[in-house]
């Protein structure tokens, strides 16, 4: 009689699959990120190296918020964090164009398919995630510099960690508010960016629907810039051309919302499948009006020069919104998670599914994207 044990039946197989993580499909990203990273690394170089000059030469405006930075060499682990910070912005700037544009309508240009767009957002999301880190690292490097003129070396690193790296901990000034926004970004884009390999276990739906929340680690980013970069404190065409890069973003996303490339992500107010679609007809509406408003917005701020900056001779703002609001939006924003999870979470086998269509056949083939 044959031996059953450590056989692999056709039935094992699916939920084998279902039980990992895409561990050969991570390594094979983080590889296909050398490239990308590398030229992150160059391009952050370059822009500590500005950052340092114009601190020596006194034009940077971080020296007129903080007369003590003009000496760039004692304090460059402070500008290497700032440079850290601006390098993630623009990685993170490029990886939601080009998740824009892979899930939006497609271009025509053949030098770019689809496949290679997947590919671009998902090594440029790894590498925005490592800059991201890169620049908290720098910012507690520092405070334990900081701190050592007046604690021990433990009390240091532990009050920098705190400061550093706990949501909420940084407790004085505008980084009430900011720090704890940067770190809910960086926080929520490594769970959100790696649920892509995690789509064998929750389905290509679940985490179709989970990848369309990374777009709020962007917004967060981008409001902890210019609430808190010293490079953007100030009034002035700097502040203004980082209110100005938002509105390709939202007009992107304006497009992709009214033209998804997923047929079942389209909009539809008649026939049988509009109740069958995974958000309801009424967010999607709402998605399109709120997103409109934003782009509205943009062009105000824009057009009449109030971004919320300084003048240099004014005193600082009192932070806001307050660090409560911060969290009371956070949960808002876990129970919206929660709430997509337990919707389209895999069901076991044999128990009853509701009625209605099959996921269009791109949903499906979702899951085995090429990865050239």
């Amino acid at each position: 009689m044959a031996k059953s044990s450590g056989s692999v039946t056709p039935s094992s197989r699916p939920t084998r699959e279902r039980a990992r993580f895409d561990w050969a499909g991570l390594r094979a990203d983080l590889r296909g990120a050398v490239p990308d990273a590398s030229l992150a690394l160059v391009i952050t170089v370059l822009i500590y190296w500005l950052l340092y000059v114009r601190a020596e030469n006194g034009t940077s405006a971080t020296v007129k918020l903080m007369p003590t930075m003009m000496n760039a060499g004692e304090y460059w682990m402070y500008w290497m964090c700032q440079a850290f910070g601006w390098s993630a912005m623009l990685w993170a700037y490029g990886t939601v164009i080009f998740g824009l544009m892979r899930s939006g309508p497609r271009p025509s240009w053949g030098w770019l398919p689809a496949a290679r767009l997947e590919k671009w957002h998902r090594t440029t999301s790894l590498t925005t995630i490592g800059l991201m880190f890169m620049h908290a690292f720098f910012f507690f490097t520092d405070q334990i510099k900081a701190n050592q003129a007046e604690w021990s070396l433990g009390r240091s690193v532990w009050a920098a960690f705190v400061d550093s790296f706990v949501p909420g901990g940084y407790a004085t000034g505008t980084g009430r508010v900011a720090i704890l926004i940067g770190l809910l970004a960086m926080y929520l884009a490594v769970p959100l960016g790696l649920a892509f390999y995690l789509r064998h276990r929750t389905g290509s739906r679940m985490w179709l629907a989970l990848h369309r929340f990374v777009i709020v680690v962007y917004i967060l980013s981008a409001w902890h810039t210019l609430l808190y970069s010293s490079q953007a404190w100030f009034d002035g065409p700097f502040r203004t051309m980082v209110w100005a890069l938002q509105i390709p973003i939202a007009v992107l996303l304006l497009v992709r919302l009214m033209a998804p490339a997923r047929p079942g992500e389209r909009l539809r107010l008649r026939g049988e499948r509009r109740r069958d679609a995974a958000l309801p007809i009424s967010a999607r509406l709402l998605a399109r009006i709120v997103v409109g408003a934003t782009i509205v917005g943009l062009v105000a701020v824009i057009v009449t020069g109030v971004d919320g900056g300084r003048a240099p001779e004014a005193a600082s703002l009192v932070p806001w919104p307050h660090k409560w609001v911060i969290w009371a939006g956070l949960g808002l924003f876990t129970a919206a998670v929660a709430a997509v999870v337990l919707r389209l979470r895999p069901r076991a086998a044999g128990s009853a599914r509701p009625q209605g269509p099959a996921a269009p056949a791109e949903e499906r083939a979702t899951d085995t994207v090429d990865r050239v």
